[in-house]
């Protein structure tokens, strides 16, 4: 299993650009806890919190697509790093100056999100510059998916030794400082230079004229409901079963099962069309939702959720073949970075519609919204099913600078291929 990824990971370049992308991604992959934590320490209160984490959330949200586009229109160097530095020196007001004046710690949290460097798409751009073979690609997707589970893991993890160590604001301030400095790791790196967007057509929807994405966009929101709706339940049950502690395992079995998941379905190499994969793989992550509504005691309930999560990184890594291939020329950055909007939207729907849920019918009800969610995600794919799949001899190979030839201006695989 693991000489697939070291494979990769001994590819020229390959693990810098990986680790500056996880590094750069802290100050995200942090904020909400971060937040939180600073303005409890600051005196505020629960709802002041809550209210600019989500904020940032938001404002991450719509930036993340807009940056995106820029990367596909001007290169990354010249986006990423400014981007980085402008949400860090946001997130430093925010730490220097506390929550009063109102005006100023709203502010300066909306733009720390707006400017969030969108350096998870330009990763998966970069890949096929890289990696020579398809199934190479292919499978760093699959463990870009599972690093991503191990930030989220770790990430949290820092804000805290940070907080324990020095105070909430201190962990605002080093954590957007490292997040910088992943963010020049990568785009000082010869691929990141030498990228360039193929040439686009104008027009001002960008990757959204893709039926496509639009098709795979409507699906995942509702994986994203899915995940954010467990947050919320496991809170409610934890409260009953013993406390911040159990949420705490909970939450961490989510997390290994996404791993072991991820590492298994890279480990291998898939043939056929991934638009039907990815419909049996949601389906699959559909059905593993679905134990959690017998709540059992806690170590079976920790067993439940490790396999809830087992299907999540794959369905990720399918998604990102599939944007690939449907991203019209010249969008592949802001078409991944659409994903992650997305999926961020998503996640914030599904914990706001699961709170009402268990204050009206307990935890019980709560997790039954993510096997609903993804019940609905496999039919958007069902229905759309003839969008997604990719006529064979449709797509175009990918295309190499003539003068560069590490430099990737496109990936774009046939169906007929391996995926």
């Amino acid at each position: 299993m693991a000489t697939g990824y070291l494979e990769i990971l001994r590819a020229r370049h390959a693990t810098r650009l990986l680790a500056g992308t996880l590094v750069g991604r802290l100050p995200n992959a942090t904020a909400a806890i971060a937040i939180v934590l600073f303005v409890r320490a600051e005196g505020g209160t629960y709802s002041l919190a809550g209210a600019l984490a989500a904020v940032y959330g938001v404002a991450n949200a719509v930036g993340q697509p807009v940056l995106g586009r820029l990367v596909d229109l001007r290169g990354q160097p010249r986006v990423q790093l400014p981007a980085a530095v402008l949400s860090a020196l946001a997130m430093a007001v925010f730490a220097l100056v506390g929550t009063e004046p109102a005006a100023v710690a709203w502010g300066a949290v909306a733009a720390a999100g707006l400017f969030t460097p969108p350096l998870e798409g330009g990763l998966r751009a970069l890949w096929a510059s890289v990696l020579p073979k398809e199934d190479q690609v292919h499978r760093a997707y699959a463990m870009d998916a599972v690093a991503q589970e191990v930030m989220f893991t770790v990430g949290p993890l820092l804000v805290t030794v940070c907080t324990s160590l020095w105070s909430a604001q201190a962990a605002l301030l080093v954590l957007n400082v490292i997040g910088v400095l992943g963010a020049l790791s990568v785009v000082v790196s010869p691929p990141s230079r030498a990228w360039r967007s193929a040439p686009r057509e104008a027009h001002w929807l960008g990757a959204l004229r893709s039926p496509g994405l639009l098709a795979l966009l409507g699906a995942f929101l509702f994986v994203g409901i899915a995940l954010g709706s467990i947050t919320v339940a496991a809170v409610s049950y934890a409260d009953d079963h013993g406390g911040d502690r159990v949420y705490g395992w909970l939450m961490a079995g989510l997390g290994l099962g996404a791993l072991i998941g991820g590492a298994v379905y890279g480990a291998r190499q898939w043939f056929g069309e991934p638009a039907r994969r990815l419909q049996v793989l949601v389906a699959l992550l559909a059905v593993c939702y679905l134990p959690l509504v017998l709540m059992p005691g806690v170590v079976a309930m920790t067993l439940l959720t490790v396999v809830a999560g087992l299907f999540l990184a794959p369905v990720i890594a399918c998604a990102f073949v599939l944007v690939d291939r449907h991203a019209p020329r010249g969008t592949v950055t802001e078409a991944f970075s659409w994903l992650v909007t997305t999926f961020t939207v998503g996640a914030s729907v599904g914990t706001g519609l699961t709170g009402p849920v268990v204050e009206a019918g307990g935890a019980l009800w709560g997790f039954a919204v993510p096997g609903a969610a993804g019940g609905v995600s496999l039919l958007v794919l069902i229905a759309t099913g003839r969008v997604l799949a990719v006529p064979a001899g449709t797509a175009v190979v990918a295309a190499r600078s003539e003068n560069d030839p590490n430099r990737a201006v496109e990936p774009r695989f046939s169906s007929g291929d391996r995926a």
